[in-house]
Formats: C-alpha cells, structure tokens, sequence
C-alpha cells in the first residue's frame, strides 16, 4: 500500500563545508532510501536544511572576521551546491535562518511552556574569559566523571554515553583556545526531559526493528535523563517568545533544541511552496497510522537528539508527558518511525578533521571524481553498522574493478554487440532454460532487494545487486553471442535480448544509488525523457528576510520504478559511451601527498 514516507536527514551545520564523512551518515544513505521509496509508489518528503545558530557560528565568524550572518550565507550556499552535486533529491533543503523557522520552533517552545515541561532555571554558565561569550556545551572538554574518560564534551561523553553538564566535567577547558571557563550564575530555560522518562520508555520498547546499536544506547540513556538547558547568553539565534524576554538581545534559545524542530518547520515550508500550506500534515498527522512513517537519518553522534530529545519536544508538544497538558496549534505531531543511524568513516586510518586537515571536503573531491563514485563506495563500504575506514586505494579498486570492470563493462559489451549487430533491440525467438533462469532471477531480485532498501540495509542490497551484474556477465561470456552472427543469428539475437532485458532490469536495481549512470545507461538503451530525478539549487524569497538559495526537484517526472520494464524490440542502439571513467593508479599517491602537505600547512 503505498504510503507517505518522511524522510528527515541530519542538518549540516554551516561553519564550514562538509567533508565525505558528513555525507556518508546523513546524505548518501538518506537518498539511497528516499529513490526507492518514490520507485515503490510511495509519496516521499525529503526534508533538512543548514543549520545555522549558535556559538560555533560566531567562532567561525570572528576567526574569518566577518558577521555570523554573512558566514551562514555563505557556507549555507557551498554545502548547498555540493549536496546538489552529489544528486541528493531533497523535496526541501532550507535553513534555520527564515522567519518561518523562527515562526515554528517559538510555537514549539511556547506550548511546552504552557504544558509545564519548559521551565525557568538558575543554573551555572560557561563564559569564556578572553571574549565574555558564551562557551556551547560541546566546546568544553574535560574529564568524564562517571567513566574517567579525558575527552568527554559538556553534553555528553562519547565513551560511556552519558549526559553531561559542562560543571560536571574535572578539569574543563575550552576547545577553541584551551583556556580554562568560569562559571558564572545564569537563568535560562530547561526542558523537562525527566518528565518524558516512562512515555520514551513506553515508546522505545515497541522499538523493536530499529539498529540493536541506536536501540540500547537510546534506552541507556533514558535510564538517566536530566533537565537540559534550552536557552543560552548570547546573540544569534531564535528570540525568546515569552514576555520579558523577547526583546532581550543577551538570550536566545539555544541551537540543539531549534535545529530538531526544523524536520517540521522544512516540511511546512515545503507545503507553502508547492502551493497547498497543508499538504505537511499528510506525513505528521495521517488520518490512518499506517499511512505515514518516518525516518530520521544521522551519524552517530546525533542519536540522543533524535531518539530522546526530539521526542520528548514531540510528547510535550502532543501533551503526552508525565504533565499532560493539551496540544498545539499545529494539533498532535507523529513521533518516529525509525531513527536511522550511521556509524563514523575514518579516513586513511584517521579521524576525519577539518582543523588537522585530515579531510577531504565533498567540493574538492566532485571535483576530481564523479559522484556516483563516491555514492557507491558509501554504500558498499561506508559506516553502515560499524566505523570503517575510506582509503584511497580501496576507493580505486572499487570504482575501477566494480564499476568500471564490472557494471560498465557489461552495459558497454551489451548495447556494443547490438548496435553493432543489430542496429536496434533485437526480438527475442524461443528461451532456453539459461535465458529464463537470467531473467526469472533478475526479476526475483526486485523484491529480495526491495526488502532489504525498506530496511536501510544498503550494504547487502548493493552487494546482492551487483552478484547479479555478475550473473549477467557470465550468461553473455557462457552464450558468447559474438559466435553466433554467422553461426545462428536468431539465436544471437535472442540472447541479446535477454542480455538487454537484464541490464536494463540491473540498471532499476541499481538507480538508487547510481542515478546519475542510471540515466546514462537509460538512454544508452534507446530511452527517452528523464529515468532518474536529480535535484535543482533554487533561488528563493521570504518576506522579510533575504534571499536565499534552496534545493528542490520534480522527482514525481521520473520514469524509473521499482519493478521489471519489459524492453521494446526495435528501439534504435547506437555504439555505447563509457558509463564511468577508470581511475589511474596514480591517484592513490596524488591523494595521499595532497593529505599530507595539507596536514603539515
């Protein structure tokens, strides 16, 4: 049944471009998902944004010497380009800068103060003693007090998985300049995350087919859940919608808490564009709750704010906590579906960092190689369910015995003896039972591949589809077509029929993650028209606010779906272009010198 299908992909912060690592959590596989799903029938909303508040933000701006509003432009615009460039098919990639955002998160907040689980705290604040400013959570590192573990950020320590508060930590110190923070009294704002512990547990526990790693660090964390602080002393952010505090200009709310909101405010804003304001609430308020489901796509890293934290915002705004409380003016919002996370991609045996320049950002790397390339190595070898590790040589060998040696190859060899033999999609005579045992199990990989695309298991889809590339190649090298012209031509001609049936087939299975050689491969074979969506940059206006640059697409317009299309005998074949370029062994050693000079600049 064909169903509305919310895919919400992590927010890339703009401080900076993103590196292969970034898209390899939150981009590749959140497109991979979202093209299979619009091939199944399903009405897809693919929604993020940059996200561009809080502290880091103005660090970045001080340290270029421009305004934190002129940085946001400008990053907001580059990780936009890039993410297009990679054919990621948002229905929407936005911002948390526009006034509608602004609009949808002080909806959130006043509701959750009204319900009683926002609530105004004297707490202890981190300030930088050079600047005055205000030290985020995560720029303060220090000693875990609870596992011992040195590197442990103000929030949360990565070795144990605890929440922190930068006060908690022995020894803090700042991580933009080492310097030690004082504490100084505050009042801020906090959410009641205590007060969601038995409805998250209540939720988590029906949880059962999401990641076993997202599961039992999620239900770990519930176990000990403390207030956390939503508001923070500085500038740039979200005003304050209460009264006594929205004209201040020393207090906004703090970025984690805007930046989960934006999967809804992204989705409004997309409704508004198409020209129906309403049309959101088909994916967070289905009239059946079999009608929609939900997706949120993230590192790692990024699974507490995910699986508790937004949540518990989505209870307290339903009036579903432990306070109860009565709905917004959004009215209820579903909660998750599944909470789809990545594990981390190392580089070269090293953690990805843009400071140590131990990184290769995806501009450069569009650059140099196509993007399909990169998009199959994340999917057969990316952070799927474990931390892996991207290698130069790793990447050649795969692009070039894989893609090049073996998917291209086979559509090159195919369409090549057509063409050349035939001119035209041959007709097929009478099947042996080596062309029906082809074509019945290419087209019995549609829903054996299928299930495992619903299940984001990426790594096992690709690598099914590929054995059946294989598969292919060894019925055309058993049948060696190429004897037969003189030999038996009706017999030639019936196995390149059946070799074009399944290479067209391997190429539908393929088109998630290949969509920009899934096109090529299309027309190679006689088709017309658009077989793959690919997404567009916008310019944009909002009242109110500047322009700004968002990315969108028809992916409605798209010819490919997910079932077996049969071939149309006579469709004119011309001599086949490659569909991916070799890479020359050499690049292993211009990369790795690029990485190393970065690395010692």
């Amino acid at each position: 049944m064909p169903r509305h299908i919310l895919t919400a992909v992590a927010w890339p912060y703009a401080n900076g471009p993103r590196h292969i690592g970034h898209v390899s959590g939150f981009g590749v596989p959140s497109d991979v998902f979202s093209r299979y799903m619009r091939m199944a029938g399903h009405q897809v909303l693919m929604v993020s944004g940059t996200d561009e508040h809080g502290t880091p933000i103005q660090v970045q701006a001080d340290a270029e010497g421009v305004g934190t509003r002129e940085l946001a432009d400008r990053y907001n615009r580059v990780i936009v380009e890039d993410l297009a460039r990679l054919g990621l098919t948002y229905d929407l990639f936005t911002r948390t800068t526009t006034r509608n955002h602004y609009d949808v998160v002080q909806e959130m907040f006043r509701t959750l103060y009204d319900n009683g689980y926002v609530v105004a705290k004297t707490t202890m604040g981190a300030i930088s003693p050079s600047t005055g400013r205000t030290l985020p959570d995560r720029y303060i590192e220090g000693t875990c007090p609870i596992c011992g573990y040195g590197a442990a950020r103000g929030d949360q320590c990565d070795n144990c998985g605890n929440q922190l508060d930068p006060t908690d930590l022995i020894n803090p110190v700042s991580r933009i300049n080492g310097e030690t923070p004082d504490f100084v009294e505050t009042e801020h704002f906090f959410l009641d995350l205590p007060a969601f512990a038995e409805a998250l547990k209540e939720w988590l526990g029906q949880r059962t087919d999401w990641r076993p790693n997202v599961l039992k660090f999620s239900m770990n964390l519930v176990a000990d859940l403390q207030p956390r602080a939503i508001t923070r002393d500085l500038d740039w952010g979200v005003p304050i919608p209460l009264e006594g505090w929205r004209d201040r200009d020393d207090k906004r709310i703090y970025v984690w808490f805007d930046a989960v909101i934006g999967y809804l405010s992204a989705s409004i804003e997309w409704a508004r564009r198409s020209g129906d304001p309403e049309a959101w609430r088909k994916w967070w308020q289905p009239a059946d709750a079999d009608e929609a489901a939900s997706y949120y796509f993230m590192g790692k890293d990024n699974i507490v704010f995910h699986s508790v934290i937004w949540p518990s915002i989505l209870l307290g705004y339903d009036g579903k906590g432990g306070r109860g409380g009565n709905p917004g003016a959004l009215g209820e919002l579903g909660l998750p579906t599944e909470v789809v996370s990545s594990e981390f991609l190392t580089m070269e045996g090293r953690k990805f960092s843009s400071s140590r320049s131990v990184v290769i950002y995806v501009r450069d790397f569009l650059d140099r190689y196509d993007a399909d390339a990169l998009r199959y190595f994340i999917a057969v070898s990316g952070p799927e369910s474990q931390d892996t590790d991207f290698t130069w040589a790793e990447f050649l060998r795969r692009t070039n015995d894989e893609l090049v040696a073996g998917w291209g190859n086979l559509v090159n060899r195919t369409v090549s003896m057509a063409a050349k033999n035939v001119g035209s999609i041959p007709a097929a005579g009478a099947l042996t039972d080596a062309d029906r045992a082809l074509l019945d199990g290419v087209r019995a990989a549609f829903p054996a591949i299928g299930a495992l695309l619903e299940k984001s298991r990426q790594k096992a889809a690709v690598t099914e589809t590929m054995r059946v590339v294989a598969e292919v190649n060894k019925y055309i090298s058993d049948q060696e077509p190429w004897k037969l012209r003189t030999e038996d031509p009706d017999r030639m001609a019936t196995v390149l029929h059946v070799a074009l049936q399944a290479v067209r087939d391997c190429n539908t299975l393929l088109t998630p993650f290949l969509p920009h050689a899934a096109q090529a491969v299309h027309e190679q074979l006689g088709g017309e028209g658009t077989w793959s969506g690919l997404p567009e940059v916008r310019q944009v206006s909002e009242e109110g606010n500047s322009d700004y640059p968002v990315i969108t697409g028809d992916y409605a317009a798209a010819q490919a779906r997910w079932e077996s299309i049969p071939i149309v005998p006579g469709t004119p074949l011309s001599a086949p272009t490659p569909v991916f370029r070799k890479l020359d062994p050499s690049i292993v050693e211009e990369e790795l010198g690029r990485l190393e000079q970065k690395a010692g600049s």
